[in-house]
């Protein structure tokens, strides 16, 4: 029996066509307890807009885009080639069937690629991104970790596998990241996670805004440091008119010096 994937539920909530009934209607269902689940996803996809563009004016050409899901509507690679033609850019994620729809959505443009990975083995990935070619080692990278340390369980050590990855690149690299938390709206965030583990979902685990801040250990924040996912450099009065709390999200951007 199929299982609702993280990647094509995040595809329903914004309205993509990557996805099955199953991930629909466990979309729906967290719809239904959380109603803002939706601005979530919405307000998740924005942050990421913001960082990327952010990164592109700080320099980066290259970009690995490690729980990526199905590339939809406004995707990073869409994104770095408005900023920057030349940009490169390699989607990672442990679902196959988002890589292949990646695979299918790229092909002909040698610029861009997409691999399956675990976040959790990160020498594994990192060999697997060094054997594309597509990235250079030994020039900065933009690391964009939205959305996916969540899925992460405690044991997985979330944090140590931000500073592998952090290790493993050249300074002057960035890493975005945007995670749920339960520092916002505990009972909402109380109510996904039961309704994630019921479902046989993959656990989403909501963290404190200490421990999602301990993710960014050794690296430099940027302004404005850790905040909730609107309030990240706001661009639009939708941005910045965003009650405080409806995006149950946190983020923030840094760079490895």
């Amino acid at each position: 029996m199929m299982q609702p994937s993280p990647a094509r539920m995040y595809d329903a909530l914004l309205g993509g066509s990557h996805n099955f009934e199953v991930d629909r209607l466990a979309a729906q269902r967290g719809s239904r307890l959380v109603p803002d689940l939706p601005r979530l996803a919405l307000s998740n996809r924005a942050f990421l807009r913001r960082a990327v563009r952010f990164l592109v004016e700080a320099g980066i050409t290259q970009f690995l885009d490690i729980g990526s899901g199905i590339p939809t509507a406004g995707n990073v690679h869409e994104i770095v080639r408005e900023c920057d033609p030349r940009g490169r850019v390699l989607y990672v994620d442990i679902d196959p069937v988002a890589v292949a729809h990646s695979r299918a959505i790229l092909v002909g443009d040698e610029r861009y690629g997409a691999i399956e990975a675990d976040l959790r083995e990160p020498a594994e990935l990192l060999a697997r991104v060094r054997d594309t070619g597509l990235i250079d080692s030994g020039q900065p990278v933009g690391i964009l970790l939205i959305a996916v340390l969540h899925l992460l369980a405690d044991a997985d050590l979330p944090a140590a596998k931000v500073g592998a990855l952090r290790e493993a690149v050249a300074g002057g690299s960035y890493v975005a990241i945007s995670h749920l938390t339960s520092a916002l709206r505990p009972d909402d965030a109380e109510a996904l996670h039961h309704s994630s583990r019921e479902g046989n979902q993959v656990g989403i685990q909501f963290r404190s805004r200490a421990a999602i801040t301990a993710m960014f250990d050794g690296w430099e924040l940027v302004e404005p440091g850790v905040v909730e996912l609107p309030l990240w450099r706001p661009e639009s009065d939708r941005d910045r008119h965003e009650e405080p709390g409806r995006s149950l999200g946190l983020a923030g951007v840094a760079v490895n010096t």
